[in-house]
């Protein structure tokens, strides 16, 4: 057991040291504090923006987190493109697709293996698909906005367009779809309503 507790304290240390050097590596912009458990995936396109704010927390390892299906957290911010964390965000094995806008606010938990993409990556038209310029050019974007204190469950994906209103909850698993209004409750696929919060 002493073995164990050494070896996490000694790769915690390592890689938060390896984590804030390749944020700065790849133009990141982020505050003190910043915790990091393992290395990250990052891509930021020309004119791209990633900014963290202070007490971030991001777990990129199964011995930092033993939710299960463990990876590593990715960011991949397209050309002009913005993602906007905020202070006391904490997330593990998370992956963000931002191509436009995505902004998620103060005291959010994402849950292991939250996805968010604010694309579909493709274009709709199976016709405009197998032309690679056709489907570059008819894919549809729009902003993910997560307000301050959202809670989301594990495995949840969140899709373009979505915006999740002050502290409510997403549960576990759930495909958000549509809009979720303040202090609520939603979950499944896709997500729906559940109740209010008191």
């Amino acid at each position: 057991m002493f073995f164990i507790r050494l070896y996490r304290f000694i790769y915690k240390n390592i890689t938060e040291i390896f984590g804030k050097i390749y944020l700065f590596a790849n133009n990141v912009e982020y505050h003190r504090p910043i915790f990091i458990f393992g290395i990250p995936i990052i891509s930021i396109s020309k004119g791209g923006m990633l900014s963290i704010g202070k007490n971030f927390v991001m777990v990129n390892s199964a011995i930092s987190n033993l939710i299960g299906r463990s990876q590593k957290c990715s960011f991949y911010v397209g050309e002009n493109a913005m993602l906007k964390i905020g202070d006391n965000v904490g997330m593990s094995a998370t992956s963000i697709v931002c191509t436009k806008k995505v902004s998620i606010g103060n005291n959010v938990r994402l849950g292991g293996n939250t996805v968010i993409y604010d694309t579909d990556f493709h274009s709709l038209v199976r016709e405009e698909r197998v032309n690679e310029k056709l489907d570059k050019a008819n894919v549809k974007n729009a902003p993910v906005i997560i307000e301050d204190g959202v809670f989301v469950g594990a495995h949840t994906t969140i899709l373009k367009g979505v915006t999740i209103g002050e502290d409510s909850i997403v549960g576990a698993c759930s495909v958000v779809t549509k809009n979720i209004p303040k202090n609520e409750i939603w979950g499944g696929n896709p997500a729906k309503f559940i109740r209010k919060i008191n």
